[in-house]
């Protein structure tokens, strides 16, 4: 059976989770229950404004598949950050905490104002911002027991949110509450010394190439979802110039995991010559807006 004819079998997006050089879970853990009803859903139903800022989190989660330990926050959102950024959509890492608290008032507070590292295990709780479509995503927040059990998948939210002068991140201090069923979850951001904490560590910038890989070949997936009959003319109509001219460019050409577990699309490169390329290394219009981050 030929690369192509391999390929035409897998237009939807799979379960195989793609290895990378990401660090390992950092202690033990439970694992992320993922849920590919729960992302099937999401590419149904979403609206053209919110089908890239909701369908990437979820599929992310099912293609974990139960197998990602629930404590990687910051290797999720790192991950998610390169995802979202492929697809063209600008995505922060927020240091937050979390105070999950049911209707009688009482409840738990998670993460922590002033993270710090120990060893490789980070004490802290992250989020994303969206700054341009004023989300917060939080990928792990099933972490928490109370929250798993409601069964909901990851935390997706509109939330009116006040940049900073330098039109960067949401103000330290600021607070964002969501509801996820019963529950009341209080976000309160953390401070630009918790967010070096986070990117500037030896951690992250060791496993930086690792990161931008794995949010490659997530937002590979997610393309090859977005473009589906069904769901192609809403995405077409998302506030993203890029996600339009990567649809444009790969239509519906096959694609396959190569032997390093890249997904890469058949397509022509820069001398039109077929070849197997990468989402990062398809040809697009000089126009196209550069991915994030910048």
């Amino acid at each position: 059976m030929s690369k192509q004819q391999r390929g035409k079998k897998h237009r939807t997006p799979q379960k195989r989770a793609a290895r990378s050089s990401v660090p390992r879970p950092r202690r033990a853990a439970p694992a992320l229950p993922g849920n590919m009803d729960l992302m099937a859903r999401m590419l149904e139903h979403a609206k053209p404004d919110q089908i890239v800022e909701l369908v990437l989190p979820f599929l992310w989660a099912a293609l974990s598949d139960g197998r990602a330990p629930a404590n990687i926050c910051v290797d999720a959102c790192l991950t998610l950050r390169n995802a979202y950024g492929q697809l063209g959509a600008r995505a922060e890492v927020l240091p937050v905490t979390v105070a999950i608290r049911k209707k009688n008032g009482t409840g738990t507070v998670y993460g922590s104002l002033t993270p710090s590292w120990t060893g490789t295990s980070w004490n802290g709780h992250c989020a994303l911002v969206l700054p341009d479509s004023e989300r917060l995503v939080d990928p792990t927040i099933e972490q928490f027991d109370e929250v798993r059990k409601v069964g909901m998948g990851p935390m997706v939210g509109k939330v009116a949110m006040s940049t900073r002068d330098d039109d960067s991140l949401v103000e330290p201090g600021a607070q964002v509450m969501l509801q996820r069923g019963d529950l009341v979850l209080t976000y309160t951001v953390a401070g630009p010394e918790a967010l070096a904490s986070v990117v500037e560590h030896p951690e992250a910038i060791a496993h930086a190439d690792g990161y931008r890989r794995t949010g490659v070949n997530t937002a590979s997936l997610t393309l090859a979802a977005l473009r589906a009959e069904s769901v192609r003319d809403r995405a077409m109509q998302a506030p993203h110039p890029r996600l339009h001219a990567l649809l444009q460019a790969v239509g519906d050409t096959p694609y396959e995991w190569d032997e390093a577990q890249d997904v890469r699309f058949r397509l022509p490169d820069q001398c039109g010559r077929e070849q197997w390329l990468r989402l990062d290394e398809i040809p697009l219009p000089p126009s196209t807006p550069a991915a994030w981050p910048r």
